[in-house]
């Protein structure tokens, strides 16, 4: 499948190393579609309708304010797949009237095949591009009104993750580790901790009992975030995120 990418930025660049393939890609003017192409091999276009004519599949990678433009130019696209935030499919389709079109939320651990893709149940995936996705992250289909929530849990959670981490980093340093051993346990522990709990079926009280001994150091610690406010964070983020 002979997929193009219109706008190389963060998130399509992430699938496409994901699924490590050449690729057709243009861009504003910024130079990423000529890297990444470099990168990955394939050919980085001047021009969106070339795109749309040449590609199995167009990967809606713009800014969402560009879609109306950009489609324009794409008309003769045959499947449109909109990792666009704030798209809602009836957009999309209103985009593009003759195009298969798919919307779908994955979030940056794509580039290494771990990622998550939320996808709206309102424009069903076809067999192939269902494949396609699964080859870099585990695909959930939602009603689109949920494909928000969700989005604005695993979509954007890679850069809480990394708040977490980073954190937990500058805690140890001020107790004496020095940062590269810091950042090599904290990684290790959130991949470990993220087999355990999938082993455990998501049963995070199991989790935690698991590791606590009544008065002991970890009881402590969870006392302290759970004082510090740590669930009404996330609660806020996701409310700031989704609000």
């Amino acid at each position: 499948m002979q997929i193009g990418l219109i706008g190389a930025g963060n998130m399509a660049g992430a699938l496409a190393r994901g699924w490590g393939e050449p690729v057709l890609a243009t861009d504003g003017g910024s130079g990423r579609a000529a890297k990444l192409v470099a990168e990955l091999g394939g050919e980085a276009l001047g021009s969106n309708a070339e795109l749309a004519e040449r590609a199995d599949l167009v990967v809606l990678g713009c800014k969402p304010y560009q879609l109306e433009q950009i489609a324009a130019e794409t008309q003769a696209a045959k499947r449109v797949l909109s990792i666009l935030g704030g798209t809602g499919h009836e957009q999309l389709r209103a985009a593009y009237p003759d195009a298969e079109v798919y919307l779908t939320i994955p979030n940056t651990p794509v580039e290494v095949r771990r990622g998550v893709i939320v996808c709206a149940e309102e424009t069903p995936l076809a067999d192939d591009v269902r494949e396609l996705l699964e080859r870099v992250g585990r695909v959930v289909v939602l009603p689109e009104r949920l494909a928000a929530v969700a989005s604005s849990t695993a979509g954007v959670g890679p850069a809480y993750m990394a708040l977490v981490a980073e954190a937990m980093v500058d805690a140890a340093v001020k107790k004496g580790l020095k940062a590269p051993e810091a950042t090599e346990l904290v990684i290790e522990l959130m991949a470990g901790s993220a087999e355990l709990l999938r082993h455990l079926d998501g049963d995070t009280l199991r989790m935690r009992r698991e590791v606590t001994s009544p008065g002991g150091s970890t009881a402590r610690g969870l006392a302290a975030l759970e004082n510090a406010g740590l669930r009404n964070a996330f609660m806020d983020a996701i409310e700031a995120v989704f609000g």
